[in-house]
């Protein structure tokens, strides 16, 4: 891990040609990322993922998926199950308040036997964006519920679902991303919104589950914050906010370098995230130059950056908490009347 690089890099394909390997073994980047363009079948992803890990020579490497469910799912039928958005989990309502707590953390436990069966040990999940009304939609129904106390209470329970299993969770989009009015894979968002306020609705899932071991930032300017920069390239953003009153001191990456919010070019986008404390970079698409230009913009893992990395790879389970998958997935189906099987 010593000699990682600060990043995280996609693939183009169902498998890895010989440049892309080559580079790989090169620039040596922290961990990997799947998207559906690289899925197709069981044995080939457990081929993909095994042949990524080979270039680094680590064989527990990350390898992160966005497996959210719902309109974010990089795997379903009819190779893998399907599993609903983070908001049909709030919408349990039952006599029982556990209930909707209980079948959220069954589902990012299954979710954990599919990835873990792949070679997949990270997923990017959850989601602790709590939704303005007159937000974008790009959280919308992605969002366990509408307050603070719902999204961590849910949030957490997916956590500890998909810890259970082997993988590692993702809390994301830090400090917040539920008030943006743009989708930030296309622009910047700006949130013109008082500290306080943030601090007490936004920003609260994001304390109570400041001990989970990796984050991703969220590519969105907090005018009270920093009103120049969002907070994935602001050091005020990731200091004050993110490793100070939130107290997250987990691993810190970036949101995908390749989305429209951010400016400049790829080496400068990659050069911003890491000066301002993003302890990694993610960069998504596979596409060669691109990565080539994130790469130039990128050294190896600072010594903080090493120190997390570690403490978050000692956070994944040897022996996955048992779970009988056939009655498991019943109790799952049951619980929304069969809307989410087959």
């Amino acid at each position: 891990m010593s000699t990682s690089s600060a990043a995280i890099l996609g693939c183009a394909g169902t498998v890895l040609s010989a440049e892309e390997a080559a580079f790989f073994r090169d620039v040596k980047p922290w961990g990997f990322i799947l998207f559906k363009r690289n899925i197709e079948t069981p044995d080939q992803v457990r081929k993909l993922t095994s042949a990524l890990r080979e270039t680094i020579g680590r064989p527990d490497a990350p390898i992160l998926i966005d497996q959210e469910g719902g309109r974010v799912a990089r795997l379903g039928p009819p190779h893998w199950g399907k599993y609903p958005p983070g908001r049909a989990y709030g919408e349990l309502v039952a006599n029982d308040p556990l209930v909707a707590r209980e079948i959220t953390r069954l589902g990012a436990r299954l979710i954990a036997h599919d990835l873990t069966s792949l070679g997949i040990n990270v997923d990017c999940v959850p989601v602790l964006d709590v939704p303005d009304p007159k937000g974008h939609e790009i959280i919308g129904d992605r969002a366990y519920g509408d307050t603070p106390q719902q999204v961590a209470t849910l949030g957490r329970a997916a956590a500890e679902g998909l810890l259970a299993g082997g993988v590692l969770p993702i809390i994301k989009h830090i400090p917040g991303h539920g008030r943006a009015m743009a989708d930030s894979h296309l622009e910047l968002p700006v949130v013109k919104v008082k500290l306080a306020e943030l601090d007490e609705r936004d920003f609260a899932p994001f304390r109570v589950l400041s001990d989970m071991p990796m984050a991703m930032t969220a590519h969105v300017v907090y005018t009270a914050i920093d009103r120049r920069r969002p907070a994935t390239t602001s050091k005020k953003a990731i200091k004050q906010i993110i490793r100070g009153s939130l107290g997250f001191d987990g691993l810190l990456m970036s949101d995908d370098l390749s989305m429209k919010a951010l400016s400049g070019d790829f080496k400068q986008r990659a050069k911003d995230s890491l000066s301002a404390g993003c302890d990694v970079v993610l960069h998504c698409n596979g596409d060669m130059d691109e990565m080539k230009a994130v790469m130039a913009g990128v050294g190896k893992m600072s010594k903080e950056a090493r120190r997390r990395a570690q403490a978050v790879m000692g956070r994944l389970v040897k022996v996955p908490e048992p779970l009988d998958v056939v009655e498991a997935r019943g109790r799952f189906d049951a619980a929304f009347d069969g809307r989410y099987a087959g």
